[in-house]
């Protein structure tokens, strides 16, 4: 019983995830995600 509700507990979470990372994409945030990683790790090897 617990196996088939922890299955079920990671699917669901796994579904949010997508549904939250879909929506991102599709409001352009994507392209913003990266940019600011970008920034960052220019910062810390200290060219940018």
């Amino acid at each position: 019983m617990m196996d088939r509700r922890r299955i079920l507990v990671t699917a669901v979470l796994m579904a949010t995830a997508a549904v939250f990372v879909a929506a991102g994409v599709f409001m352009g945030q994507n392209e913003q995600v990266f940019a600011k990683a970008t920034r960052i790790c220019l910062e810390c090897i200290g060219i940018g």
